[in-house]
Formats: C-alpha cells, structure tokens, sequence
C-alpha cells in the first residue's frame, strides 16, 4: 500500500500537468473604442513633464498601431497644464526646455489640445504672449477639467515620482 505522502505527490504533480499554464499572464486586447480624454498635469518639479509625455505617447501609440490602428483624429485628447511645468511652456525658457517644447509642439500638431491656466500662469509672472502658441490659455484649470469630464472626458493623471532605484535593482 502507497504511503498517504506519495498518493498525494503523484496526484499534485499531475495536477501541475494539467494547470502549468494556469500562473501565467496573458495577453489579451480589449475592444477598445474611439477615446475623449483629459490629461492633467500638475507636477512639483517643471522636468517631470518629460515623464508626463511618455504617458501620452503610450497612449497614443497603443491605439493607433495594430491591432487597434485607430487613426489619430479618433483620439480627441487634451491636456490641461498648471504646476511648475507651466515654466517650460514660457518662450523665454525654450533653450532649457526644449526637448520637452518640441516633444508637445509635435503632439499639437498630431491634434492634442495643450492648455494652461492663466491663474498658474500669471503666479508665475507670465501672460498669453509669454507662452509658447500651441497652448491655449484657459482662465482656471479646475474648471476647464470640471467642463470636459462633464462633457464624457475621461480624468488621466499622472503619477510621476522620483525614480530612487534602477530596473535592475528592483526586477
């Protein structure tokens, strides 16, 4: 007669044969549909704006690439600036900020609706002539994120934090 320990061994090694796949991920593609979105960008550094952009290329490469293939009037995407990243739409910041001015211009001309706060703005000592002119001035940022989810937006946000360790580190 086999011992309890060995008929349950056997049984749980033929079980594993039969759910190996069970642990793992999967990859699926969910049927997405035509997106209205707004992103807000409000950071406590101006450089994490760069990160900020990452999220608005992923979001846009995924749809209109396979299998999505979306054509990018399909995405109607604004983004609402009004932290200290307003100072790197600012003309006469350019040459400190010109990766990132050159990153959105390009999304602006993909159709993506770059607006700031004029409250932020005049905090920081800036008017309408001050900014960069793919950016539409908006009198508060609050309400012109309040009027587009009103309006079926969807509220994007993101987090952007200080990076402490490298991929390595942490896989």
């Amino acid at each position: 007669m086999k011992s309890r320990k060995t008929i349950n061994l056997t049984v749980a090694f033929i079980l594993s044969l039969f759910t190996a796949n069970v642990y793992s991920a999967e990859l699926i593609y969910p049927k997405y549909t035509e997106q209205k979105v707004v992103y807000e960008f409000y950071f406590d550094h101006p450089q994490k704006i760069a990160t900020a952009l990452y999220w608005l290329k992923s979001h846009i490469i995924t749809l209109t690439e396979e299998p999505y293939g979306f054509a990018i009037d399909d995405l109607d995407i604004k983004v609402i600036i009004h932290g200290t990243e307003l100072v790197t739409l600012a003309k006469n910041n350019y040459a400190k900020y010109e990766d990132v001015v050159e990153r959105m211009r390009y999304y602006s001309e993909l159709g993506i609706d770059f607006r700031a706060c004029a409250s932020a703005a005049h905090d920081f000592g800036y008017n309408a002539e001050d900014l960069q002119d793919f950016v539409t001035l908006v009198p508060s940022a609050i309400v012109d994120m309040a009027h587009w989810q009103l309006q079926g937006y969807a509220l994007i946000v993101p987090k952007v934090t200080d990076k402490k360790f490298t991929t390595e580190e942490i896989r």
